[in-house]
């Protein structure tokens, strides 16, 4: 027994050497690529990230998957523009690629998420979106950098990673996924309207499509919340919160429940005029004033053009405090300004408080490179098998997820089909609880990203990305996600809760004892 344990250990040894090698003497041969970094990667290791842009806030990773084959690389996109790429290459490949997307108008490579993939055994390509750095400035008189950030760094990453994949391997892959949320759940979303042959499955969580008008009611929301944060009708952050706590009071037990989750947003109207300061108060930093209330009632409306078409839907309630400070801090939302200065008039002294109907409509016309991903027709991708699982928090301050369930419809009156035959190739999942992509008082990890969840735990019935691998290659598709919250958010401590999540148009109903305690309570229905 001790003699078959040391060959067996030996054996180890020698693949891992072996693994290294085969590494560090890989040569890909693939146009307009330069390899910049070619390293064997221990797991365990804490990979130094020294050249990463220091506004992408990431000088290293943990690496808590499996050995792999790190490929860092320049890739040029035209004659003025070019990504950065990278591709993890597992050391126990499971036949499976992955494309990680990215956030915000970041040129930050998403490498937790490719970390999170490469744990599964995917190989993984990340890239920097065509541009270093969280600012939107290197758009400046930069279409070639504008095309990138639209469509072309997701596309090029995967016909490139793709090819270094095969390479490596000597094999062809068996399946192709993507993983990304927010501007990354757009970008996944992009990749399914426009290059329908790039993934077999794509999960897009809190997609920012719609991107124009997204862009335009941020800032827009900054607008009303006021630039001024001395004046009278300002809304501090200590008001906020006495906003959200009234608005679940109000809305809390629509679903059934009395815990402090909205598990249906969409029926949520609040009456802020129980906010308001009477006449004889004296101390009037727990109510609203007349301009505070005037402030926080069109705020949660929705944002329409000059002949009164939908421009974008209302903020989210019960999500809302968390748009503090980024866009009720008393600035306009960055992004906004960001894209209006660099990408859309070319003038870094635009004035972003003079930001009115004018330059929604002018961004609408000029929609950069079809960014605004609002095609409803997925006939493409969905005829060659293609499935696309998409999920948004019901708590989301940053895109609200009435969006979503905007663009199911406009999926459904595009394509004239009803949810049972969209069923078959795009399910939406709103996750009561979670804000912007993680976060929230809900049960949040749906395995959306690592968030210290054992691989042990996760299956396809609380796994997002298992989920999608099971529909695409098993024909199992998800009927809920199940949402888990840890103790102190912390998967080391246990599970506090689960909750099931219902796919759209259905909607979670407590039917069970107590205040949706009894996990088998919860009921999806139409």
């Amino acid at each position: 027994m001790l003699l078959l344990c040391c060959l067996l250990t030996l054996a180890g040894v020698s693949y891992a050497q072996s693994f290294a090698e085969q590494c560090q003497s890989f040569q890909p041969s693939i146009p307009n690529v330069q390899v910049n970094v070619l390293e064997f990667v221990p797991k365990g290791t804490n990979l130094s990230l020294p050249y990463n842009d220091a506004s992408c806030n990431q000088n290293w990773q943990s690496i808590y998957g499996t050995d792999f084959c790190r490929v860092a690389m320049d890739v040029r996109t035209s004659n003025t523009s070019n990504i950065i790429l990278e591709a993890w290459l597992p050391t126990n490949w499971n036949g499976r690629f992955l494309s990680t997307g990215n956030g915000g108008l970041a040129g930050c490579i998403q490498y937790a998420d490719i970390a999170y993939a490469n744990m599964y055994n995917f190989a993984v390509v990340g890239a920097n979106n065509g541009h270093n750095g969280t600012s939107g400035r290197p758009f400046l008189n930069s279409p070639g950098v504008v095309e990138d950030f639209a469509y072309r760094s997701i596309h090029t990453g995967v016909v490139v990673g793709k090819q270094l994949t095969e390479q490596f391997y000597s094999s062809p892959i068996n399946h192709s996924y993507y993983l990304g949320c927010s501007t990354g759940g757009r970008q996944g979303m992009k990749s399914a309207q426009m290059f329908h042959e790039d993934f077999d499955g794509i999960v897009a969580g809190a997609p920012a499509f719609d991107f124009n008008h997204l862009t335009d009611w941020s800032g827009w929301l900054s607008l009303i919340a006021g630039t001024d944060n001395t004046s009278a009708s300002f809304i501090t952050r200590n008001l906020w919160t006495i906003i959200n706590n009234e608005v679940i009071r109000q809305c809390d037990s629509i679903d059934g429940a009395v815990d402090g989750i909205l598990e249906d947003p969409d029926l949520c109207q609040p009456k802020l005029e129980t906010l308001l300061c009477s006449p004889d108060a004296t101390n009037t930093s727990a109510c609203l004033n007349s301009g505070q209330y005037d402030r926080a009632v069109k705020l949660f409306e929705p944002l329409y053009n000059a002949s009164g078409t939908l421009i974008y839907p209302r903020l989210q309630p019960g999500g809302h405090p968390g748009a503090y400070p980024l866009i009720f801090g008393g600035q306009i939302f960055q992004y906004t300004v960001d894209w209006f200065r660099y990408a859309v008039y070319n003038d870094p002294s635009w004035d972003p408080t003079t930001l009115d109907q004018a330059d929604f409509t002018y961004l609408d016309k000029l929609d950069p490179y079809n960014i605004s991903t609002w095609n409803g027709d997925l006939s493409p991708f969905a005829s060659r098998g293609g499935k696309i699982l998409t999920y948004h928090g019901l708590q989301d301050p940053i895109i609200t997820s009435e969006n979503s369930g905007r663009y199911y419809s406009h999926l459904s009156s595009t394509m004239r089909l009803p949810p049972n035959v969209i069923d078959e190739f795009y399910r939406y999942f709103r996750i009561s609880g979670l804000s912007h992509c993680s976060g929230g008082p809900g049960a949040f990890d749906v395995g959306q990203r690592y968030l210290g969840r054992p691989a042990d735990v996760s299956t396809p019935t609380n796994n997002v990305l298992q989920a999608i691998v099971s529909w695409v290659e098993d024909g199992q598709a998800p009927e809920y996600i199940e949402g888990i919250r840890w103790v102190n958010n912390n998967a080391s401590q246990g599970v506090a809760f689960k909750r099931r999540h219902c796919r759209y148009p259905r909607r979670n109903v407590y039917t069970g004892t107590g205040n949706g305690t009894d996990e088998n309570g919860w009921q999806c229905v139409f």
